[in-house]
């Protein structure tokens, strides 16, 4: 990823939320150095090339002065790795996560592994995030107002068919553009789920297949994961749910 530009502002907030949540991980000078210089690069004389590591006339770090000389991108990657929020570079997520948290705990352990994943091994975050779906829709389609009976076989694919089915999202009293959407979900989640299977490891590919390498679609499937998720719990919620499952539906 290039380097970011920030605004100041946002910068001075990020910087000492990341500065709280590295202390109470890491709660001595000595394991704050050890982390902040597993993100330093240095040339073959030790010379820093990304970011310099401030010290106090004590000889400790000074983790917020440290914080503040990193790149945005730096600092940005270093915060989703320490949890703290960040809802100007990725605004979905938080939602979601908050979401997420103590109705679909399974999903929401899946998410957060997802983001962490997502430079330094995108091929997985990609099927973290297919899991998170996975998970969510399972949350959904077994509340008591639905009990949908699952095999426990079902593919993303199918879990998506069949929650667009129970929203009612493809009924005929829908206007178009409703139907659209649904249709638009499953094609998502079958992309997704496609994905997974064909250009990441974790159906075991060959030396001569495409990989994902690149995080910068694993952002971009993180956030897509976000946004169909918070749509579809946000319908569940808002009483649009019916265990009747229309006969004539296209599927």
């Amino acid at each position: 990823m290039d380097e970011i530009v920030i605004s100041p502002r946002y910068q001075m907030k990020l910087a000492k939320q990341v500065s709280d949540a590295l202390w109470e991980v890491y709660p001595t000078y000595r394991e704050v150095n050890f982390y902040i210089k597993k993100w330093q690069q240095t040339d073959e004389n030790w010379n820093w090339q990304n970011f310099e590591i401030a010290f106090k006339p004590s000889k400790d770090i000074d983790l917020l002065q440290t914080l503040h000389n990193m790149p945005g991108d730096i600092l940005l990657k270093v915060a989703i790795d320490m949890g703290v929020e960040t809802p100007d570079y990725i605004p979905s997520i938080p939602t979601f996560k908050n979401e997420l948290k103590g109705v679909a705990n399974t999903a929401y352990d899946t998410f957060c592994k997802a983001i962490k994943q997502v430079e330094d091994d995108p091929s997985v975050a990609i099927g973290l995030c297919n899991s998170t779906l996975e998970s969510l829709i399972k949350t959904i389609l077994q509340a008591p107002r639905i009990q949908a009976k699952l095999s426990g076989k079902e593919t993303l694919y199918h879990l998506a068919i069949m929650v667009v089915k129970e929203l009612k999202l493809m009924n005929e009293q829908q206007p178009k553009e409703i139907k659209t959407i649904g249709n638009s979900l499953i094609t998502i989640c079958q992309a997704i789920e496609t994905l997974r299977s064909t250009k990441t490891n974790f159906h075991g590919q060959t030396d001569d297949e495409v990989l994902i390498t690149d995080s910068v679609y694993a952002h971009f499937i993180v956030n897509s994961v976000a946004t169909v998720g918070l749509f579809l719990q946000s319908v569940s919620k808002a009483g649009m749910i019916t265990s009747v499952i229309d006969d004539d539906l296209p599927f």
